[in-house]
């Protein structure tokens, strides 16, 4: 019944199906785990002749008459009731809820709850909780569950569907019978960490008696999925290190000779990280690394350290980035790094394939076929080969690949991973055979609770020193009087010779009409804003757009110009790109920042933090609450980003830190990275189950694990 399509139990039309889908309901399982992001409590009953204004109190009436309408001035549209209990009538308002007078049913008894106002003409409630019938309060109060809503699916339908599918579900059935919810937490951890059950989690997250048990019901889920996660990671880093790797011989003064030719000093932290990674490229044992710093920290100068070190010892290495763009840029940085020393780097995209050095064009890379490639790959003639997911294709196969080494690696999923580190062993790995190395890269920063989550297979390193000479950004909170002074700023600097980025929400046009359609906020979308920049404002400028469903050779195209001057404004997606690196580009313009946790928009700007210039940075936001400014206000002051990321826990909320889509982590089981005890008994309680090899012992925990550890990327 769990995996039952929810059309099954109630009469959907196509575009009730099409909002439920963007909400990711589509089977009863998604319903029962779609949780409520608070509960409003009924309060104490009062007459409307006996209300006063600025109380929050529970009113029990009938419906006289209710009407949609808009307000005069900002057209925002209104939804009007007029219900009377005997005493005196109240006005209830709803704002951009024009539906709820298709709800609220004339001459029909409801009880609403919320806070009292008093305008010129008299009493109001606005945008209360509301219930069919009289409700009683018992000593506790009455917790009624709220969703996120939206036009055409609301809290109160969410709360009659999730009643009705429990009702089915028959809670109450024995274990092990076909519509019983089986519980994957082991009934000794339930115990000893007095969690409830499932079948009890259920319906108190849903219907709570009373808070305490909302919050334990919440608690229960927050613990079990971030100890699903721990034992994915554990169980993965359990699988490697029962394979030797590749002992890789270090050399100090080779290396040294090597680090001295780059252009710059090595900042602390840099020789710091370096020296922990070649201490562990030097053991028997698989490194499992993973290499967080700030945008432009340097990560791409240690990685190229780590890679001299293995090619010296005639291994090859593996570069896994994201994007083309970014492995474009990685290939040319190598070459930089790497080209007094005869070392042969290939490229592999789905796009292009290049080989450096080239006999055709002296201190060029050029273009090549794929098969030879993969012949000089294959003969261990190519040493490091740099590219995105095309690397782990099946024909893709490498001599002694000693090294991976994954940029932004929450960008891919665990099994991408998993097969670029069995590279040469596809077909079942045999007992005791080599694998390679692991260095994963994050510009991403995050909290400690969250890294010893999604991270939990892996050693920390941390990147916490800029090179020197960098100046600090200068950011400037934009509110919407103000974007004309932002844009003059911007003509200023580009008519200095510097470049500037303008960085929309990631969004299609269809997503926008979507959006629309439901009622929710616009956002600005990049082919738009194209059009405004380029006709309207900058109309002076050379302005290009860079987004998904531009063609790989556009993409080059337009980045290379971009690097080359030849593109003064490029308006972009705000992940597209992650990490590239156009130092003369020193002004970034990022819409809809509201919209961003405060370390994703740390990481945004950290891209004009590339040169000596002065970097710039303009948040331009549409909000006016306290509570965005305060938040924005934390970037202009932060330190660092990790400093940011524990900023943005503690205040925007574990839901909102970075989205759920990044991390693949729901809302609820962000909460817990609030709660450092309980993320380390999650992992404690997952590390005993793996190292004693147990799970099978528990057969929905092994069902959950497997069917999670298929699909979890972590994006």
């Amino acid at each position: 019944m769990l995996d039952s399509p929810l059309s099954n139990y109630f009469r959907l039309t196509e575009r009730q199906i099409l909002i439920l889908k963007k909400f990711g309901l589509q089977i009863v399982r998604d319903l029962l785990w779609h949780f409520p992001v608070r509960y409003e409590g009924f309060a104490g009953r009062k007459a409307v002749a006996d209300l006063v204004a600025g109380e929050r109190a529970s009113v029990h009436g009938r419906v006289i008459k209710t009407e949609a309408k808009k307000t005069f001035r900002k057209k925002i549209s209104l939804a009007q009731t007029l219900i009377s209990d005997g005493t005196g009538s109240l006005k209830i308002v709803w704002f951009n809820q024009p539906y709820m007078v298709n709800i609220l049913k004339p001459n029909t008894d409801y009880t609403f709850t919320g806070t009292i106002k008093r305008d010129k003409n008299g009493l109001s409630m606005m945008n209360p909780v509301f219930e069919a019938g009289e409700i009683t309060a018992n000593e506790s109060g009455i917790l009624v569950p709220i969703y996120p809503e939206t036009r055409g699916l609301t809290s109160r339908w969410l709360r009659f569907a999730i009643k009705r599918i429990l009702d089915h579900l028959e809670v109450g059935l024995p274990s092990g019978s076909p519509t019983s919810l089986k519980d994957s937490i082991p009934e000794e951890i339930l115990k000893k960490y007095n969690l409830p059950s499932l079948k009890s989690a259920i319906k108190e997250i849903h219907f709570p008696r009373n808070l305490k048990w909302a919050e334990a019901a919440r608690k229960r889920f927050a613990f079990e999925e971030i100890f699903i996660i721990q034992l994915i990671r554990q169980a993965w880093r359990k699988k490697r290190d029962e394979h030797p790797s590749y002992q890789i011989a270090i050399e100090p003064e080779k290396i040294k000779d090597f680090v001295k030719a780059f252009p710059f000093e090595l900042t602390g932290a840099q020789k710091r990280a370096s020296e922990h990674i070649l201490e562990d490229l030097g053991r028997a044992k698989p490194m499992s690394r993973l290499l967080e710093g700030d945008v432009g920290s340097g990560k791409t100068a240690v990685a190229a350290v780590a890679s001299f070190a293995a090619v010296q010892n005639n291994f090859q290495v593996a570069y896994m980035a994201p994007t083309e763009v970014l492995a474009r840029q990685h290939f040319e940085e190598f070459i930089r790094r790497f080209k007094q020393l005869n070392i042969k780097i290939g490229l592999a995209t789905s796009s292009e394939f290049l080989k450096y050095p080239s006999k055709a064009f002296a201190g060029k890379p050029t273009h090549i076929a794929r098969a030879p490639l993969l012949k000089w790959l294959a003969s261990g003639e190519i040493q490091i080969l740099i590219g995105t997911h095309s690397l782990i294709q099946e024909k893709i196969k490498f001599k002694k690949l000693a090294l991976v080494i994954v940029d932004e690696q929450h960008r891919f999923g665990i099994n991408q991973r998993l097969k670029l580190t069995q590279k040469g062993h596809e077909e079942n790995l045999p007992a005791g055979g080599q694998i390679p190395h692991l260095l994963s890269m994050t510009a991403t920063p995050i909290p400690r609770t969250l890294a010893l989550t999604i991270y939990g297979d892996l050693d920390l390193t941390l990147l916490d020193e800029m090179p020197a000479g960098r100046k600090k950004i200068i950011t400037e909170i934009i509110a919407p009087e103000k974007r004309k002074h932002a844009y003059e700023h911007v003509r200023k600097k580009i008519s200095f010779g510097r470049q500037a980025y303008v960085l929309c929400p990631r969004i299609e046009s269809e997503e926008v009409r979507l959006l629309r359609e439901v009622g929710l906020p616009e956002m600005r979308a990049v082919k738009k804003e194209y059009k405004t920049l380029s006709e309207n404002i900058f109309p002076e400028f050379k302005v290009a757009m860079l987004h998904g469903k531009l063609k790989p050779k556009e993409k080059e195209k337009i980045m290379k110009e971009f690097r080359e001057g030849k593109i003064q404004l490029l308006v972009a997606t705000s992940v597209i790109e992650v990490g590239v690196d156009v130092p003369n580009a020193t002004i970034i313009l990022i819409e809809g920042a509201e919209r961003f946790g405060l370390a994703q928009l740390h990481q945004l700007r950290g891209r004009v933090m590339r040169s000596e210039h002065q970097p710039y940075c303009f948040l331009f936001t549409e909000s006016n609450s306290q509570k965005t400014k305060a938040r924005l206000q934390a970037l202009l002051e932060a330190k660092s980003g990790f400093e940011l990321a524990e900023y943005d826990l503690e205040l925007r909320g574990p839901g909102e830190l970075t989205g759920q889509k990044q991390w693949g982590i729901s809302d609820v089981g962000m909460e817990a990275l609030k709660n450092i005890k309980m993320v380390e008994a999650a992992r404690e309680e997952a590390r005993k189950i793996i190292e004693a090899n147990s799970i099978q012992k528990y057969p929905e925990l092994a069902r959950r694990v497997s069917a999670q550890s298929a699909s979890l990327h972590f994006e």
